[in-house]
């Protein structure tokens, strides 16, 4: 039985994606869009995030624009509010997803407290900006039969510590754990809530990193997953799987076999 009312048909969907110039968020947008969505996208790249839609023609039932770019900064808390009224001016809130995210390998070798605090304010703070500007309409929303969904980009580094990973892991930790308390709290109400844990995808920000990824994938792979987890109706989407399961068998080791495995197939 599906954990979410499953999404399927997008067309005259409206759906939101925060943190979508590059990556995972804007092969997510393109494909939505193909599905016949009406897309907005929001980062701080006002540039790329023209060009995306420029590349992406349509419109709506009513002749407005099928891709909308709304460029901000993910911690300017007045930006996200804006944006908000912007997309909710279309109509229902149908998928907002919270896609931004910032990565730097750190470890406590290399302790850096603007390092730290920089990973909470992107990958954490912003995504609780976003819930303060988009929860009430959203449950307004299930309050009138409109349902709506929301859904959390996290990652597996957010499953255990891992080496170089102590400024990132944590806040795809309180991701994760941030999405099951709202699937508690929203689920009895009818709005949809899910928590996408990827593994290595091929971005601008796995770009930086110098040892051989696992299972590497596309953009559009990762994008394929996520779509189609939604129409399974699922509440946490984890891809690739080859990987994946792995890291969730190693995510129940006792610490004392959790530590050696990690620094044995990491050489960290």
């Amino acid at each position: 039985m599906p954990m979410n009312p499953p999404l399927r048909d997008w067309s005259g969907k409206n759906v939101w994606l925060v943190g979508a110039s590059s990556g995972i968020g804007e092969a997510c947008a393109s494909l939505l869009h193909a599905h016949g969505a009406t897309v907005f996208v929001s980062a701080r790249q006002a540039d790329r995030l023209q060009d995306w839609v420029t590349r992406h023609p349509g419109t709506d039932a009513q002749g407005r624009p099928r891709a909308v770019a709304l460029p901000m900064d993910v911690t300017d808390q007045r930006a996200l509010q804006l944006a908000t009224e912007a997309v909710a001016a279309r109509g229902p809130l149908d998928l907002v997803v919270y896609s931004a995210g910032y990565y730097k390998a750190l470890g406590a070798q290399r302790y850096s407290l603007d390092e730290m605090l920089r990973h909470e304010q992107v990958n954490y703070v912003g995504a609780l900006y976003l819930l303060d500007a988009v929860l009430p309409r959203l449950q307004r929303q299930a309050a009138a039969g409109q349902g709506g969904h929301l859904s959390l980009i996290s990652s597996v580094a957010g499953f255990r510590g891992l080496p170089q990973s102590l400024a990132y892991g944590p806040t795809k930790a309180a991701l994760i754990n941030l999405a099951e308390a709202l699937y508690l709290d929203l689920q009895p109400q009818g709005l949809g809530v899910s928590v996408v844990n990827p593994g290595f995808v091929e971005t601008p920000l796995t770009a930086q990193n110098r040892f051989k990824m696992p299972a590497l994938i596309t953009p559009e792979v990762a994008a394929r997953e996520m779509l189609a987890g939604w129409a399974r109706g699922q509440f946490e989407l984890h891809f690739p799987k080859r990987f994946t399961r792995w890291l969730k068998f190693m995510r129940l080791l006792p610490y004392r076999l959790y530590f050696p495995l990690v620094r044995k197939f990491t050489g960290l």
